[in-house]
């Protein structure tokens, strides 16, 4: 979740400063974004579907994604670090009083920020003990048969059972946050994760890093990041 600059948090006679597009959203970024909210429907419609071949093979995507998105969290464009958005408690708190300095609006804001770590994690969790988990009928992850069958019935649980119904939970709050913004606040987040852009104060923003070179060292971590995932997926009895 992204914010752009609301009209109290601008500083004075910031109106008046000539505005230019900025790349905020590298492309990887983008991408991942998109790829992986598709990937989380599908995944969610399979699992509920009973379609649990495609349930593994959309994990596998999800597994290389997630490690992607960990990677470029600290080599990808500016805004698309994880140095960019690590907020302190105090940030959060001046945030949601509408005290915020301008800089925290242009990429994540310090909610947005909260929100795609938890979602981030809680991912990253599902996928894990997907990784491990067994029903003892037909579906048994890669790696169940390295893990003590104590650790595979605690993952089997939390997966089947908690984790599932949290990740459709916080998905489902992202959305309405998101539609809260664009509709009521009318601040505009979905069309700078397509183009990449969002018009700004020109020379006050350091824009991200978005040209060929940065995107073949996104398709060369991501590459590596699938790889990963092949093998793993290799791994299933």
């Amino acid at each position: 979740m992204t914010a752009s600059i609301p009209a109290q948090a601008q500083r004075p006679g910031l109106d008046a400063t000539p505005a230019a597009q900025t790349r905020i959203w590298d492309l990887p970024t983008r991408v991942f974004h998109w790829v992986l909210a598709v990937a989380v429907i599908a995944q969610i419609a399979t699992g509920f579907g009973g379609a649990m071949e495609w349930h593994f093979r959309i994990g596998y995507v999800l597994l290389a994604l997630l490690l992607f998105r960990i990677a470029w969290g600290f080599v990808g464009g500016r805004w698309s670090r994880f140095s960019s958005f690590l907020y302190s408690p105090r940030s959060l708190r001046d945030y949601l009083r509408g005290r915020a300095p301008p800089d925290h609006l242009v990429g994540h804001s310090p909610l947005g920020a909260l929100s795609v770590f938890a979602l981030l994690l809680l991912l990253v969790v599902q996928v894990a003990t997907g990784l491990v988990a067994d029903d003892e009928i037909a579906a048994s992850g890669p790696l169940a048969q390295f893990v003590p069958g104590a650790i595979v019935s605690a993952a089997t649980y939390w997966h089947a059972m908690i984790g599932k119904w949290i990740v459709i939970g916080l998905a489902s709050l992202h959305v309405l946050a998101v539609l809260f913004y664009v509709g009521v606040r009318r601040q505009r987040l979905v069309r700078p994760m397509i183009t990449g852009d969002k018009r700004l104060p020109e020379g006050g923003t350091a824009p991200s890093r978005d040209d060929a070179a940065s995107r073949l060292l996104a398709m060369a971590v991501f590459a590596a990041c699938a790889a990963f995932a092949t093998w793993i997926a290799s791994l299933r009895p």
